[in-house]
Formats: structure tokens, sequence, C-alpha cells
């Protein structure tokens, strides 16, 4: 009679030791017994390219979205360029537009900023307040472009801001 803890000699051993037993090891760079080997990754498959509608509505929101700032433009580039030939054309245009628009904004602030600091201190108080207006109205000009360019775009047009630098190509 043979122990039943002892292997058997004419059967085949397991690379893996039954866990919970004192003693089991595995072998060496073996996977434990819960889980024998690592299912490799599940990748999503690529997103479907848009539909025209729907290409062209990303597009007119990418323009749009400038009223509140460049993120709106930057997340839906970032997001659905590669989805959509319009909406990488027009989103990268009004994302450029939108960073040029902040370029001159903060621009506009320090310079103004600068004056209005010299025009306290002159005593000429009227014009401080004259002179704040301009970074509001360069706003009025952001708003209507973006809006232009959302309803150009939805007509089934391109739009192109009057000028604009170029940063991302």
């Amino acid at each position: 009679m043979s122990d039943p803890n002892l292997p058997n000699p004419d059967q085949p051993q397991s690379p893996q030791a039954p866990t919970g037993q004192p003693g089991a090891q595995q072998p060496y760079g073996q996977p434990g017994a819960q889980q024998p080997y690592a299912q490799p990754p599940q990748y999503a498959a690529p997103a479907a390219p848009l539909s025209a509608e729907s290409d062209k509505q990303a597009a007119m929101w990418a323009h749009i979205g400038g009223i509140i700032g460049f993120l709106p433009s930057l997340i839906i580039w970032l997001l659905l360029k590669d989805r959509g030939p319009r909406t990488n054309v027009e989103a990268k245009e009004a994302l450029n537009w939108q960073i040029t628009f902040t370029i001159i904004m903060i621009g506009l602030s320090i310079v103004i900023g600068i004056i209005n600091g010299v025009m306290w201190a002159t005593g000429m108080w009227a014009i401080p307040p004259l002179l704040s207006l301009i970074p509001w109205a360069w706003w009025v000009v952001n708003v209507i472009f973006s809006i232009m360019g959302g309803v150009k775009v939805n007509g089934g047009g391109s739009y192109r801001y009057p000028f604009n630098f170029r940063f991302i190509k």
C-alpha cells in the first residue's frame, strides 16, 4: 500500500504544488495557483470616426467654446483630432486664435496696468478707468470672432480668423 501524500512515480508531476499545504512551494518564476498565467492586457479598439454631422458640431463647438477661454478648443482638438478631419482643422484654428487672444490680453493688461499706475501717481484720475475698458473691448472682439467662426462652420464652411499666429500646425 502506498502513502497518498507521496508522489506517485507512475504519474507525471504537475509544475505547481497545491497551495494551502504546509511546505508547498511554487517553482521560481511561476505565477501562484490562484492565477496560473496572467492574461495580456486588453486594449480598447480605436474610436470610430465621427459622422459628418458630429464632425461639424465638434468643429463648431471648438470655435464657440472660445468665448470662455482656450480650454474647450484644446480639449476638443486633443480628443477628436484623429476622428474627424474638419474637427482637426477647425479646432486647431480656434485653438491658435485662443492662444493669440490670450497672449494679447495678457500683454494689454500689463501695459495698461503700468500706464494706469503712472496716471494715478501723477494725479490723472480720469484716464485709468477709460484705459481699463480696452481689455474688455478685446474680449468682446474674441466673442464676436468665436461666434462668427461657430456659425460659419455650422453652415458647412471653414473659418479663418482675421489675424492669427499659427502656434499649432
